[in-house]
């Protein structure tokens, strides 16, 4: 009779170690709490102004639109240019540390109710509930054989998921042309190439994070779970487990006596892990995979309910508060902490920085350019003339005139005035010769010297006048 061979390796033999793991789908179930219906205030009001702001109407045109083709950013009221990419800066440093703040004191509140990744996949799982079923029917479905109960409900998910993929990659579009002619165009199937490249591809994006990659984009992808530690400290409010009072863990009926049984009030049911969108047991404690949605909250406390016990055994609260078992108010005043002040003081003074730079801002822009086909040439009369050329830029929404003038040199010379209207939001680029006398450009010598355009907006019934200074240069030549 012959002997099996092993299956264990020798002694020095090579061995393959798996370093990575295929990742287990996550079938969370449906929950219902206070913090639920938080979530979803959220989802309802991001949403609302996503999807509503486009079609909202400003002075006859889009409220909100960012064109490039025109290089023109509408903002309400505002009139932005290139040029004014600061405030662009501003606002990533608002978020920046907007986002700081929250996170030192409620740790991850934009996580949990407000990050684009949570609300689609919110939205995409209640689809995904009212179509397959809630969690156990979901795992059912799961280990089905394909037959054609399966298929249709399968199909009739993935079509919904991309019906609204399609009108958020529509809607993001609508931000960057008109979305009132883009629907007409869409309506036709006449979209550029562009936008329907920009409509597909984040149309494909939002089906695929929100409804096949769901956590591992919060888990894997995304930095903020990496570096959210730095912000943390005993005093941020997070999800906690009140392991004083729930251990030892184990399962009783309703009518046992826990304390007699040697036992904490967490029953050990499981539902915390189940409803968790990122799998996660926040018995184990803080976990950079928790997104601080508080649905364990919600179950948790809807078990105590049921068991007779106090709420709370999952709940905000801060390692400190835990720890030392403070009450809420004490919690409340550890909210003034340096770490919280400093944020604070930083977002208040950009913020304030912001607001007076455009309350005070000038209501069009210049940009003085040399003609580099003719910096300085003699002309017949032997003046000395430099050619520019200025792009001014009006930057409200109503017709302006302008005139332009020069200065800073001796005898300078503007042979024609210059007079310029512009239509609201308008941009045009002027030509403008600057002339020098001959004596006067041989007593400066060769070689650049400064001059100055004064940029005057002529006053009207409905706006004071106001004057712009741009400097340049004034070549003479050898």
């Amino acid at each position: 009779m012959s002997t099996p061979a092993s299956t264990t390796p020798a002694a020095g033999a090579a061995k393959t170690v798996w370093m990575y793991q295929a990742s287990k789908k996550i079938q969370p179930k449906a929950v219902q709490g206070l913090f639920v219906k938080w979530r979803w205030a959220f989802v309802w009001l991001t949403q609302l102004v996503f999807y509503g702001l486009p079609w909202l109407m400003w002075n006859d045109r889009q409220a909100l639109l960012f064109d490039l083709g025109s290089r023109r950013f509408y903002i309400f009221g505002l009139v932005f240019y290139p040029q004014d990419f600061i405030y662009l800066t501003a606002l990533l440093l608002l978020s920046a540390y907007a986002l700081f703040l929250f996170t030192a004191v409620a740790g991850r509140l934009w996580c949990g109710y407000a990050c684009p990744q949570t609300v689609y996949t919110q939205i995409f799982m209640w689809i995904e509930r009212r179509i397959e079923g809630d969690r156990a029917a979901r795992l059912r479905l799961d280990a089905a054989k394909w037959d054609a109960h399966k298929i249709a409900r399968r199909t009739a998910k993935h079509a919904a998921w991309i019906t609204v993929a399609l009108i958020t990659g529509f809607t993001f579009v609508g931000y960057f042309t008109p979305i009132r002619e883009l629907a007409v165009q869409a309506a036709a199937f006449n979209l550029s190439g562009w936008e329907s490249f920009w409509t597909f591809f984040y149309g494909f994006a939002t089906y695929g994070n929100a409804g096949f990659m769901r956590e591992q984009v919060c888990k894997y992808m995304c930095p903020y779970a990496r570096f959210q530690s730095a912000m943390f400290d005993k005093d941020t409010l997070i999800i906690s487990y009140d392991s004083g009072r729930g251990e030892p863990r184990g399962a009783r009926g309703k009518k046992a006596d826990a304390q007699a049984q040697g036992l904490g009030s967490c029953i050990d049911c499981g539902q915390c892990v189940q409803v968790c969108p990122t799998g996660i047991d926040i018995r184990n404690g803080l976990q950079y995979e928790c997104i601080g949605c508080a649905a364990c909250v919600d179950v948790c406390d809807a078990i105590m309910d049921k068991m007779g016990y106090a709420k709370g055994l999952v709940r905000y609260d801060t390692q400190n508060g835990m720890a030392q078992g403070l009450s809420s108010s004490q919690r409340l005043r550890r909210i003034l902490r340096p770490r919280v002040l400093v944020y604070s003081a930083v977002l208040l003074l950009i913020a304030g920085g912001v607001a007076t730079s455009i309350a005070l801002r000038t209501p069009f822009k210049v940009d003085v350019v040399r003609d580099r086909g003719t910096l300085a040439r003699v002309v017949d009369d032997g003046f000395v003339e430099n050619v520019y050329r200025l792009q001014i830029m009006n930057a409200t929404e109503a017709t302006q005139h302008y005139r332009l003038a020069a200065t800073g040199l001796p005898g300078l010379v503007l042979p024609a005035p210059v007079d310029v209207q512009l239509a609201p939001a308008e941009a045009r680029w002027v030509t403008v010769a600057l002339r020098l006398p001959p004596e006067a450009a041989a007593q400066l010598g060769h070689g650049a010297h400064p001059v100055r355009f004064d940029i005057e907006r002529v006053a009207d019934a409905g706006n004071a006048a106001r004057l712009l200074e741009e400097k340049s240069t004034f070549v003479v030549p050898r």
